[in-house]
């Protein structure tokens, strides 16, 4: 099994990936190691920080909220702030992110999890390019 991430890479049929691409993203132990570390400390405000990348997300992708129908037609981003629902599902998000965080070093586990929440986001109709714009919201500085 390859790393996780290289599910980034599938092709159109669930389960295909290229195996070349796996060996080049998958983290080094020391590297699993920063990311548990500096996870811990996100993790102490996890619903907060949900709601603060989703406010950026929209804000710098705004077409990103017409995949989220609850959202779609609100433009008070301060509205947003306080939706239960985005709570809510920025909570989802971010528990999704620990489980994986915790299974960094389960690879085949990790790329499962991956897996499942890329069949249930198909069926949604999220577009494929949507997964980067999120990484970079969740990365960026600030």
């Amino acid at each position: 099994m390859g790393c996780a991430i290289s599910g980034l890479a599938a092709k159109a049929e669930f389960g295909e990936r290229n195996t070349t691409t796996a060996a080049a993203v998958c983290p080094s132990g020391d590297q699993i190691q920063m990311i548990k570390e500096s996870w811990k400390v996100i993790r102490d405000d996890i619903a907060k920080v949900g709601i603060i990348m989703f406010v950026r997300l929209f804000e710098t992708h705004p077409e990103c909220k017409d995949v989220f129908f609850l959202f779609r037609d609100v433009e008070d981003l301060e509205r947003l702030r306080t939706s239960r629902e985005l709570r809510a599902h920025g909570l989802r998000v971010m528990s999704f992110i620990e489980k994986s965080v915790a299974r960094l070093d389960q690879l085949d586990r990790l790329e499962a999890l991956a897996l499942e929440l890329g069949k249930s986001h198909y069926h949604y109709n999220a577009p494929p390019n949507m997964w980067g714009q999120n990484l970079s919201v969740l990365c960026s500085p600030s």
